[in-house]
């Protein structure tokens, strides 16, 4: 069974409103939304969300093209894509990481036999922004990573600003990071990853 299969909160969610209202009026018809791991086909369109987001406020991306395309390959089962219409329109790509905190090397490998899921992005298309949607793809793949049996916790490092956004997903900080870009340095954030038993008894994980 596919990891997509197992879990009903990632399968295609169909979002329609009826063709009209008691008054007679016709209602928009919103479209379809769907939740599902990413595949390195999708790297191109991955970087090029992340490249508008990131780029003209820090001037650099978490991850360039081929890093995508690098962790698209290794464990896709760690990634999270929001469709709307086919369109990509969120997404969140991780990792997993062997030790307590992040280092540098963690920016670009993948250790199989880890237990935190370092968290490389979340980025938002520029006109689906400041409608909820980075709270809510965060959210599920919080509950995804609950029915992974491996996963213990998730990391992930951002800048101050961002410390906020994080928090109220419910990560706590850990203080500043070891991890530095040219010259932005960060804050490294964890959220425990809990409820194995509880997920698979009533997710179907």
């Amino acid at each position: 069974m596919s990891v997509l299969s197992a879990l009903p909160f990632l399968k295609p969610v169909h979002l329609r409103s009826p063709r009209s209202s008691p008054g007679g009026q016709r209602r928009h018809t919103l479209p379809a939304s769907e939740f599902r791991c990413l595949s390195p086909e999708d790297a191109v369109s991955v970087f090029e969300i992340e490249r508008e987001a990131f780029i003209s406020v820090s001037g650099d991306c978490p991850l360039h093209l081929d890093e995508i395309r690098h962790f698209l390959n290794l464990c896709p089962e760690l990634s999270l894509g929001w469709f709307e219409e086919g369109r990509l329109v969120a997404f969140i790509i991780g990792s997993l990481w062997d030790q307590d905190r992040l280092s540098q090397a963690a920016l670009t490998l993948h250790k199989p036999r880890g237990t935190a899921v370092h968290i490389h992005v979340l980025a938002v298309h520029r006109t689906f922004r400041q409608q909820g949607k980075g709270s809510i793809l965060m959210w599920r793949y919080l509950q995804y990573l609950r029915c992974l049996p491996f996963a213990r916790r998730a990391l992930l490092m951002c800048e101050d600003f961002l410390v906020p956004f994080y928090q109220k997903c419910g990560f706590e900080a850990l203080g500043p990071c070891e991890v530095t870009v040219g010259e932005l340095a960060f804050v490294e954030m964890h959220h425990p990853v809990r409820g194995h038993a509880f997920m698979r008894r009533n997710s179907g994980c």
